[in-house]
């Protein structure tokens, strides 16, 4: 009987599985015909542009914000720096 229940399970995992590939599947094209609708509308085409546009423009953003997190790592450790050599003058010069 265990070997019937693993079978059932196995079989009942393909089922969802095959499910969810339909499902992506219909979404996948049900997407594709929006954006062939979109296209067809007057200003559609502009539209669409504008839209793989401001992608674009995300992405380069994102690129820039994740230089912005290495710059202020940068500064903190020149802040860091700069403060133990501060520290070190000032013993130096008695103070």
């Amino acid at each position: 009987m265990a070997a019937t229940n693993d079978t059932e399970k196995t079989d009942a995992a393909k089922t969802d599985a095959a499910k969810t590939d339909d499902v992506i599947t219909r979404l996948a094209g049900k997407g594709e015909e929006a954006i062939r609708r979109i296209v067809d509308l007057p200003g559609g085409q502009r539209a669409l542009e504008a839209f793989n546009d401001l992608k674009l423009r995300v992405d380069d953003l994102s690129k820039k914000v994740r230089g912005v997190d290495e710059l202020e790592s940068r500064v903190a450790r020149l802040e860091k720096d700069l403060a133990a050599l501060k520290r070190a003058q000032k013993s130096a010069s008695g103070g």
